[in-house]
């Protein structure tokens, strides 16, 4: 096969693929974005009627017991003997925490929430990348989109990439959430005796349950809007100019 013949075909299967790409991303709006409406609704409203107080987890670290350090070395650092080859010598360690209630859980019931809200800030993400490409497809040549028609596309284009670029925000959310909790459990670890860091836990938890109801609620929305938008202009999406603007070329 010749190059050029080699390009040609290349060229064909790639239009394929664009014309086959509009028929799946217009059939995702019009079916699926309404079935994920319903479907995220109804997580909503699972979240929403959790209490506060049921994501309440106690942190298992123990308060410190006093110790009688009267007969112990003033030194910070604990030195230790040891024999090596009759040779004496003195190693230093870090002091490791071990918690007798053993390894400090995450929050089980708050993760159950992030579990399920994960793949739909996944799937909204994906599907809003679909949109923009359909439409971005739709447009007509530059020097052909200068009219009302064109106008609208882009405007969904850029709801669409507000979208994908929000639901990427709340994956985020989720991630930096583990993070910080890690490190109050780390305070509290660090000073167990201070009531305040076991409290911000408790709050910490709280608040991201809240933050997982706004996410939800905002990506129930993100899907209803979208569909709206473009049910609403999908024959000027489609053709974004007139018979009788393209009959001026």
């Amino acid at each position: 096969m010749s190059k050029a013949s080699k390009q040609s075909n290349d060229s064909k299967k790639v239009t394929e693929f664009i014309e086959e790409f509009k028929k799946e991303s217009e059939q995702l709006v019009r079916e699926t974005f309404p079935k994920k409406v319903l479907e995220i609704d109804e997580l909503y409203k699972q979240v929403k009627a959790e209490k506060s107080s049921a994501c309440e987890q106690v942190v298992d670290i123990p308060y410190p017991v006093p110790l009688d350090t009267s007969s112990e070395p003033s030194a910070k650092k604990r030195k230790t003997e040891i024999d090596v080859n009759n040779h004496s010598s003195e190693i230093t360690g870090t002091r490791v925490l071990v918690f007798p209630g053993g390894p400090v859980p995450f929050n089980k019931f708050v993760r159950t929430y992030c579990e399920k809200a994960k793949p739909l800030m996944q799937g909204l993400m994906e599907h809003a990348n679909m949109v923009r490409m359909w439409i971005n497809f739709l447009i007509p040549k530059i020097e052909d989109g200068n009219n009302f028609g064109v106008a609208i596309q882009e405007d969904v284009v850029s709801e669409a990439r507000q979208v994908e670029s929000e639901a990427s925000a709340y994956l985020d959310q989720i991630s930096r959430y583990y993070l910080q909790r890690a490190r109050i459990i780390t305070k509290i670890a660090k000073y167990p005796h201070i009531e305040d860091y076991r409290q911000s836990i408790k709050e910490f938890d709280e608040r991201q349950l809240v933050n997982l109801q706004n996410a939800i609620l905002e990506m129930r929305n993100h899907y209803a809007s979208l569909h709206d938008i473009i049910m609403k202009n999908i024959d000027k999406i489609k053709v974004p100019r007139s018979q009788r603007a393209q009959n001026m070329y």
